[in-house]
Formats: structure tokens, C-alpha cells, sequence
């Protein structure tokens, strides 16, 4: 059985990071697929563990080879997510979170509709504003851009199976855990381990 695509968005300043950070650390059997991106890279990031950082050019290379599942631009950067990555994960069976917004899940969901789709909401406008005036990593000009974004992103939250509001960051971990957990235990999913099962029971009815 392949693994699970999880597709995981939010506006920026949203905390999807956070939570899957944790979800990363305290749950087997599920990696992140690193996408690339032609933004500069911030402080505590590194090259290959939060992005693949590259230039424009580079981008377009890879994008003329074909290695993107998709590709966007936001903020005015590109972004994209390498279909190799995805593909060798799902075939050890292995599930993969995959961090992109909303333009780019849906561009993935057309492609794979059986990924599952979660979107991770701020409170209100106004924690989603502090959240990235504090987080002080972008201009005023950058800022604005995002808060705009952000109006319009909130709105693609139906295009999800599943939503969690990230009021409180260890409540919010825990229901992406629980998501996660719960996608695991649909019996599509374990036909191998109950068919495994049922056969113990054959003896019965000989």
C-alpha cells in the first residue's frame, strides 16, 4: 500500500510550520517533502531541511525537466514541488506532508485527488497580522502583500477535507495528529492487515 499525500496549507503567519514540525518530531512513518524556492532564505533556515533554495534560472531548469509536480509564484517568489521526492516516499509507504498554499494544492489535487487536503486557520485577522509583525521577517512592502494574500486565501478553506483552527498551538498539534491518525485507520487503507485477519478465522466454518 502507498502512502498518504497530506497537503497541508494556510495563510502565512497561519503556524502550519509549527504544527508540523511537531507532528514531525513525535509521529512515525511520515516525512516532509522539501519543496524549492527562489525567495532568500531566512534566519534558522537551511538549505535542503526548509527548502532547496535556487535562483530563477535554476528554477526554470528544473521546471523545463520536468521536475515539478507543480510550480507557482507567490509573494513574488517560485515555488515549486519535486515530483521524485513525492513519488519515492509513497512507493516505501511511506506518508509525506507536503507545505504549499492554496494555488498550489489545488494545482496537486487535480493531478492526485486522493491526497488529503488540510488547512490550517488563523483565529482572526488581527492574530494573523501580529503573528507576522512579530515574526519580523519582511518589509512593510512584503507585509502588506501577505495580509492581502491572506484575505483571500482564508476563503479557499472549503476546497479542504479537513480544517484546524490554530487559536491554541497544542491543541491545534494534536488535531493535525489526530487527522492524520484517524486517514491512517480507514479501512481502505488497511485492506492488506484485515484480510490478514479475517483469513485467522477461516478455520470456523471448516
Amino acid at each position: 500500500m502507498s502512502g498518504i499525500l497530506f497537503i497541508i496549507s494556510s495563510p502565512s503567519g497561519g503556524g502550519k510550520g509549527t504544527l508540523i514540525k511537531e507532528v514531525l518530531r513525535t509521529m512515525p512513518r511520515i516525512g516532509y517533502s522539501v519543496s524549492y524556492t527562489t525567495r532568500k532564505m531566512r534566519e534558522g533556515e537551511f538549505h535542503g531541511r526548509d527548502y532547496f533554495f535556487v535562483s530563477v534560472e535554476q528554477f526554470d531548469e528544473l521546471r523545463e525537466k520536468g521536475e515539478f509536480l507543480e510550480y507557482a509564484e507567490v509573494h513574488g517568489n517560485f515555488y515549486g514541488t519535486s515530483v521524485n521526492q513525492i513519488k519515492t516516499e509513497n512507493e516505501k509507504g511511506n506518508d509525506i506532508i507536503l507545505e504549499i498554499d492554496t494555488q498550489g494544492a489545488e494545482s496537486v489535487k487535480t493531478k492526485m485527488p486522493e491526497a488529503v487536503g488540510i488547512f490550517i486557520m488563523p483565529p482572526t485577522y488581527e492574530v494573523l497580522k501580529n503573528r507576522l509583525t512579530n515574526r519580523a521577517t519582511e518589509n512593510e512592502q512584503s507585509l502588506t502583500l501577505r495580509l492581502k494574500n491572506a484575505s483571500d486565501e482564508v476563503r479557499h478553506f472549503s476546497e479542504f477535507e479537513y480544517v484546524v483552527i490554530n487559536d491554541d498551538k497544542t491543541v491545534a498539534a494534536e488535531e493535525l495528529k489526530a487527522i492524520i491518525t484517524a486517514e491512517r485507520r480507514k479501512q481502505i487503507r488497511q485492506t492488506a492487515k484485515i484480510t490478514a485477519i479475517i483469513n485467522t478465522f477461516d478455520f470456523i466454518d471448516k
